[in-house]
């Protein structure tokens, strides 16, 4: 169906006269005589009538008209949002690991919003563990995640854009719990709860202990660090985890790990594969220079 057809069809709907529409569209009347009897003969009944010298609308008419200016307004709407688009303007989905949304993406996302307040930019935020931000990365529902470093992902392109500190949480009753900073050998002959393999930290956690040269002694396994804390702050072992203020609030020893030196990374990670709408590529090159 022409699309010109149902923009001269709505017009003529509403003016109910063939001069003053032609006019108003800018064309001849017999254009849109012919572009009128198109569309009827296209849709198999009249949409409009004679009624003295002005035309008025068939029921069939007052039917279609709902129709044409819903089609209308809907792809109206949709031509207005990809131009904002194409202006550095719209939506940022944003996927991450929960440590890197306690301070460093909402700082970010505020003053990058602050930075273009005068564009019409929006985000929504997501958390979860590595593994599963970047299988939904993929498959098209984030723009851009921060998360550990995707191994073995070609079509991904990944940026450290932080640095993230590790430390060792005990019960305050435990036997290392007054030590201010630890080699982490001293920590091996006691329970440890470890990360799960679907998490991002599960990798960076063994790399840490194979400095060491040694296995710890692995009593529980979970993919959360938040649930990895409320499990050491209950007695159930001991665990290495990204530093986060909920610590204090659950009352564990808070020890800094002096050895093995390590560095654990935040990325920013994008799909290359991916079409990158200008606002997200204009928020990347942000989080870059930032």
């Amino acid at each position: 169906m022409n699309l010109f057809y149902l923009k001269y069809f709505v017009e003529l709907a509403h003016v109910r006269h063939y001069t003053k529409a032609a006019q108003n569209l800018c064309i001849t009347q017999p254009s849109l005589s012919h572009a009128i009897a198109q569309l009827e003969n296209e849709l198999g009944v009249p949409l409009f009538e004679k009624n003295g010298r002005n035309t008025t609308l068939t029921r069939f008419g007052r039917e279609f008209l709902v129709c044409a200016e819903n089609t209308l307004a809907t792809l109206d709407s949709g031509v207005k949002a990809a131009r904002r688009s194409a202006a550095g303007e719209g939506l940022i989905r944003l996927g991450f690991v929960r440590p890197a949304g306690v301070e460093y993406v909402p700082r970010l996302a505020r003053e990058f919003l602050e930075k273009n307040s005068g564009s019409d930019i929006h985000f929504t935020f997501d958390t979860g563990p590595t593994v599963t931000l970047l299988d939904d990365l993929k498959r098209g529902r984030y723009d851009v995640v921060f998360c550990s470093e995707p191994f073995g992902e070609t079509q991904l392109t990944a940026v450290p854009v932080s640095n993230q500190e590790l430390v060792l949480i005990t019960l305050a009753e435990h036997p290392l719990a007054n030590k201010k900073s630890i080699n982490l050998d001293e920590a091996l002959e006691y329970p440890m709860i470890y990360f799960t393999r679907e998490s991002g930290m599960r990798a960076v956690v063994e790399e840490l202990f194979e400095k060491t040269g040694k296995s710890p002694k692995i009593a529980y396994e979970t993919q959360e660090d938040q649930v990895i804390a409320g499990l050491v702050a209950n007695g159930f072992g001991i665990a290495v985890v990204p530093y986060m203020e909920l610590l204090h609030r659950l009352g564990v020893s808070i020890i800094k790990i002096a050895k093995p030196q390590y560095s654990r990374k935040i990325y920013m990670v994008t799909d290359s594969s991916i079409y990158m709408p200008p606002v997200v590529e204009k928020f990347c090159e942000y989080v870059k220079m930032y």
